[in-house]
C-alpha cells in the first residue's frame, strides 16, 4: 500500500517530537488518559490503543489486560518499547506500525479500541473510526480522550482566536465532538453512550461509543 503525502509528512513531523513528546504532555495529559484506560477496560482484557505514541499510557493498565499498541510512526514506537522492556509491561502483547484508517487485525478482534489525542490529527478521522468498529467486538466500546472545540459561545470564541497556538501543539479546537457524534448515528450500530468532560477545566473530554450487541 503506497502511503499518501499527507501520512508521510506526519512521519516526518512524529519522528521529530519523539524525543520530547514525554516532557511536553505526560503530565498534561496523565488524568485523561488514565480516565480513557479505566473505561477500555471495563470492557474487557483485550485492548487496542490507537496511536501508542511513545506509550505513555501503558503502564496504566491492570497486568489482567492484553494491549496491542499500533502508531505510524517507528520513531515513537521506538520508545514506547524502552517503556514496555524497562518496566516490565507483559501485559502488552505487541507494538506494531501501521495507519490506524488501516488496520491489519481481524474483524471483532477486541473488546475495546482506545484513540489518546489522535483522532483529530488523522487526515481522514471517519475512516479510522469505521476501522475502529471493524475490529470491535458486538458489546465493545471506543473510547476516545481528546480536546474538542466547544460548539458555541464565549469559549468557542477564544478557542477560534487560540487556534493557531492550539494547531503548534496537536490540538484543534475546529474539530467538534458532533463530528463523531454524525459518524456513530450514519454506522447504524454504533451508539455514544458517554460524553465528559476532564482535567484539566474540561479542555479534555471523553466520548465512550459503544457498539450495538
Amino acid at each position: 500500500m503506497t502511503e499518501g503525502p499527507t501520512t508521510a509528512l506526519m512521519r516526518k513531523a512524529y519522528a521529530r517530537w519523539a524525543p520530547i513528546y514525554d516532557l511536553i504532555y505526560d503530565k498534561l495529559t496523565e488524568p485523561a488518559a488514565r480516565a480513557a484506560v479505566n473505561a477500555t477496560v471495563a470492557c474487557g482484557p483485550r485492548v487496542l490503543e490507537a496511536g501508542v505514541g511513545t506509550g505513555l499510557s501503558l503502564g496504566y493498565y491492570p497486568k489482567t489486560a492484553e494491549v496491542y499498541g499500533v502508531d505510524l510512526s517507528e520513531d515513537m514506537l521506538k520508545r514506547a518499547q524502552e517503556k514496555v522492556e524497562k518496566r516490565g509491561l507483559t501485559h502488552v502483547k505487541s507494538l506494531q506500525v501501521m495507519d490506524v484508517t488501516h488496520l491489519a487485525f481481524a474483524d471483532e478482534m477486541f473488546d475495546a479500541v482506545t484513540a489518546q489525542f489522535i483522532i483529530t490529527l488523522v487526515p481522514d478521522p471517519e475512516k479510522a473510526l469505521s476501522e475502529f468498529a471493524r475490529v470491535l467486538k458486538p458489546g465493545g466500546e471506543i473510547v476516545l480522550a481528546n480536546h474538542f472545540g466547544q460548539p458555541s459561545g464565549p469559549i468557542a470564541t477564544l478557542e477560534e482566536i487560540a487556534a493557531p497556538l492550539a494547531k503548534a501543539i496537536g490540538w484543534s479546537s475546529s474539530f467538534k465532538a458532533t463530528r463523531v457524534e454524525e459518524w456513530a448515528r450514519s454506522t447504524g450500530c454504533m451508539e455514544v453512550v458517554e460524553l465528559r468532560s476532564l482535567f484539566p477545566a474540561g479542555f479534555f473530554k471523553l466520548m465512550r461509543i459503544r457498539k450495538r450487541a
